[in-house]
């Protein structure tokens, strides 16, 4: 099972082919990187040999004979992402005897690799270890505080945000072309960058229409984002009041991290764990019972809570969970008849994520995917200057440096090559000291740094196009 030679001449061995293994040898097989895996599930080998041109073996991560057969020496990374924490930081051990430059592991528990840790990244011969459950609390928990409890991205510096907000039946915008609506807001430039559409991401032209329940990525300079807000309805407000149904290590963590600020309630349906809860959250009211059942969601307060946040483990409980708990609080919103609220879904099968968005999912997250794109950027860094995941969109924010007779430099941006329609947006640009939303007559200049929206299996294409 050997892949291609790539062209990049990088080479990556990735230990584990589980769900952030997978999505990264996916998707730094896509970019050119030259990919060895070892994994010793049989299963998970075969599905990756169908979708990815690596090379993959099947072999014991833990086996130094198995690390000599496929040449460890010569690798440039290890990003060791197995189920087991204790084999992924001995894997960094090991990698650093066979004299692999730059390491990565996953690591589940907080208890190693801080700088107060009794080991530390260094003792681990670590350079970056990722926790996927504390980066999926902590996304969350910055959401909430935003406004509305709407994703907004901060890119550029600050100067551009990205807002993603639900397109509704009595939206101004619905049942518009892109074009018509940047004729007629002419106050200040913003641009759809990206729109989630039933299990399909679509980065849309100038003759796409806005449909109702479509969840769309606006692109506007920072000053411009209150009236942006304005037009597409969406609330400036903070969340209060935020309910989590699961206690796992997620739930858990982004209990402890609102309690102190927010009025939580969590419900777990294990009586036994939601005891030992209640006694660990302090500031948190820990309920007993099933989330997926109506008479429990209204009883334990739903149709009084801002923000309702699905994290167990079982993706269909938590989009179905959404999907109820929304029809509940729109069905029994006559008291607050424009309060806006919101579901946000932790998904952990990509396949899911889309359709989590456009179901009942304000925001649907996977924390494969967070983990995975800091992995990303940390193997990118000098190509790339950053990356963020569109949350519910298969696609991504990209700010990235215009090589000096890149192809990206040699026409304005309406006479883009016809290959990258659909696939790539240039949202943003930075030009005589300030950002600026691009429009089709830009002319990006050697030099210049952009924001790209791509379609997330595209960025090689963006690099294609921005790199000489």
């Amino acid at each position: 099972m050997n892949g291609k030679k790539s062209a990049n001449s990088t080479n990556i061995l990735i230990l584990g082919l589980g769900g952030v293994g997978y999505y990264l040898a996916k998707r730094l097989e896509h970019e050119g990187y030259a990919i060895t895996a070892i994994e010793s599930d049989n299963g998970l080998i075969r599905h990756a040999d169908g979708t990815i041109d690596a090379r993959l073996i099947k072999g014991n991560a833990m086996s130094i004979e198995c690390w000599r057969e496929i040449g460890a020496g010569k690798m440039d990374y290890l990003i060791a992402v197995t189920d087991n924490d204790a084999v992924n930081m001995m894997a960094c051990l090991i990698a650093d005897r066979f004299g692999i430059p730059r390491k990565i592991a996953r690591v589940r528990s907080l208890e190693f690799g801080g700088a107060d840790s009794f080991l530390n990244a260094d003792d681990l011969k670590i350079d970056l270890i990722i926790h996927p459950e504390e980066l999926a609390a902590q996304e969350i928990f910055r959401l909430i505080k935003l406004r509305a409890g709407n994703e907004i991205i901060d890119v550029a510096d600050g100067q551009i945000q990205v807002m993603a907000t639900r397109i509704h039946d009595n939206s101004p915008l619905a049942y518009r072309k892109l074009k018509d609506l940047s004729k007629e807001y002419r106050d200040f430039p913003f641009r759809v960058v990206a729109i989630a559409r039933g299990i399909t991401t679509l980065i849309p032209g100038g003759e796409q229409e806005l449909l109702p329940q479509d969840q769309a990525f606006f692109m506007v300079r920072s000053e411009n984002l209150p009236s942006l807000m304005g037009i597409t309805g969406v609330e400036q407000e903070q969340r209060h009041r935020v309910m989590i149904l699961g206690g796992g290590l997620v739930g858990r963590r982004l209990a402890e991290l609102l309690g102190k600020s927010v009025e939580v309630k969590l419900i777990e349906k294990d009586e036994g764990y939601a005891q030992e809860l209640s006694w660990d959250l302090s500031n948190t009211e820990v309920l007993i019972g099933d989330g997926s059942d109506s008479n429990t969601l209204v009883s334990a307060g739903l149709l009084e809570m801002d923000t309702f946040i699905t994290a167990t483990g079982e993706n269909e409980t938590n989009i179905m969970s959404c999907v109820l708990a929304k029809h509940l609080m729109n069905t029994h919103n006559g008291h607050s008849p424009n309060k806006q609220r919101k579901c946000i879904a932790l998904v952990n099968k990509e396949d899911y994520l889309v359709l989590a968005a456009t179901m009942g999912s304000d925001i649907a997250m996977d924390k494969k995917i967070l983990a995975g794109n800091q992995i990303l950027k940390f193997i990118r860094r000098g190509e790339l200057l950053s990356v963020a995941h569109l949350h519910g969109f298969d696609a991504e924010a990209v700010e990235i440096v215009a090589a000096t007779n890149s192809p990206i430099t040699r026409k304005p941006l309406s006479k883009l090559d016809p290959q990258y329609y659909g696939k790539i947006m240039i949202g943003g640009i930075h030009r005589d000291g300030t950002w600026q939303v691009a429009v089709g007559d830009t002319h990006i200049q050697s030099d210049e740094r952009v924001i790209v929206v791509c379609i997330s299996p595209h960025l090689k294409d963006v690099q294609k196009l921005f790199l000489a």
